[in-house]
């Protein structure tokens, strides 16, 4: 969808409703404003007039937020063009760690102190694994990226992690991952509980975690949920060469909470997306929820100012990142990578979307060509600038 759809339509039209009764966060309201400012004249922009026939047109910057529908594409394309440098010829495994629902309430209250914790217990988990002679005996390469909804927008917070299937022995070798097996998942989730629950334990001698658990039964309870099931560990099956592993990855790093493409209706009094009819398969079904909810559930997943949801350790850490690297492409005989392209925003257009951007639309010959710039606007302030 357009400016005039999706998401940015869900607070345009119910925004003032909706703030009447809510306050919002600086980072929230920040996301808010962006959303609803993208592509249109409050972000100002500049006129393209075709130098054959004379048509003009308007083009409105993009608000380039992370979790705006619709700026993910150029970024993970670049993101990716950056990433084909790094990646190893060797097979890569796809393994998700999720955080218990016990969480939820802690999540809401220091969503960072949380997700800080959660990053460290599954690094150095999977470090902890492929650092053990019984598996791999060395520093692996992986990656990590966070994701904090379900598909009806309801919290679950996990992280993705897609790990190269071997490791850098202490003395330059490449250990290779036993085929179609990288570690014990039962094993990774007894660990990865193991790891975060300690991790939050001594993260109550100070800080805001300390203040959120101050209540000593609420705390003690919440122990007590946290060791009576399992964590879940999900391992995928192996992926491929670099290029289905580029194309797998890109589903995932640069993914929204919701996409506009899955918002099919707004109306005064409810909208409907589509989810998923089971956890897994194509089968869709629409649900409706109030436009209140909806937006509830969408600001959940709103990150705090600077987090960085997609991390890379060991020979992809960025201490060192080159010279582990080189020492990885040794150990596997292959030649250093193609220095990188910087793609036009034309060349880039015509890729993905099949679109002369240049051409002109009304005579099909000239090319557009900017002749003045587009201030940003203040019309409409407290509808098309979000909150203050």
């Amino acid at each position: 969808m357009g400016p005039l759809g999706g998401l940015a339509e869900v607070l345009r039209r119910h925004g003032l409703r909706y703030l009447a009764t809510h306050d919002l966060s600086a980072a929230k309201a920040k996301v808010w404003r962006a959303i609803v400012g993208c592509r249109t004249a409050a972000l100002g922009g500049h006129v393209e007039t075709c130098d054959a026939c004379g048509t003009t047109r308007h083009v409105y910057h993009s608000c380039r937020n992370r979790h705006c529908p619709q700026c993910q594409t150029r970024a993970k394309e670049g993101w990716l063009a950056a990433r084909r440098r790094e990646l190893l010829p060797v097979p890569y495994f796809h393994l998700v760690f999720t955080l218990p629902h016990d969480l939820n309430g802690l999540i809401g209250i220091v969503p960072r102190a949380l997700y800080e914790i959660l990053f460290g217990a599954v690094s150095a988990t999977l470090t902890e694994f492929a650092a053990h002679p019984r598996w791999l005996g060395g520093t692996p390469a992986f990656s990590l990226v966070l994701h904090t909804w379900k598909q009806d927008l309801g919290r679950h917070v996990h992280v993705h992690a897609l790990v190269a299937g071997g490791a850098l022995s202490a003395v330059g070798e490449w250990v290779s991952a036993k085929r179609g097996f990288l570690f014990p998942v039962q094993a990774l989730s007894k660990v990865f509980r193991g790891k975060f629950v300690a991790a939050l334990k001594a993260g109550r001698t100070s800080g805001p975690l300390a203040a959120a658990t101050a209540d000593m039964g609420a705390w003690r309870l919440l122990l007590a949920r946290l060791h009576a099931h399992e964590w879940v560990v999900y391992a995928k099956q192996p992926l491929g060469g670099p290029a289905q592993v580029l194309e797998y990855l890109g589903r995932y790093t640069h993914r929204v909470a919701i996409s506009n493409e899955r918002i099919v209706g707004v109306a005064a009094h409810e909208v409907r997306f589509r989810v998923r009819a089971q956890a897994s398969g194509h089968a869709r079904r629409t649900l409706a929820l109030p436009p209140a909810t909806f937006i509830d559930r969408f600001l959940l997943h709103v990150l705090p100012k600077g987090f960085k949801r997609i991390r890379h350790y060991g020979i992809l850490g960025p201490a060192g990142k080159a010279v582990k690297l080189a020492q990885a492409r040794a150990a596997l005989s292959i030649p250093p990578p193609d220095p990188v392209v910087v793609e036009s925003v034309a060349a880039f257009m015509r890729r993905i979307d099949r679109v002369e951007w240049a051409r002109c639309t009304h005579c099909g010959q000239g090319a557009f060509l900017p002749t003045a710039t587009i201030a940003p606007t203040t019309t409409h302030v407290a509808f098309s600038r979000g909150p203050p």
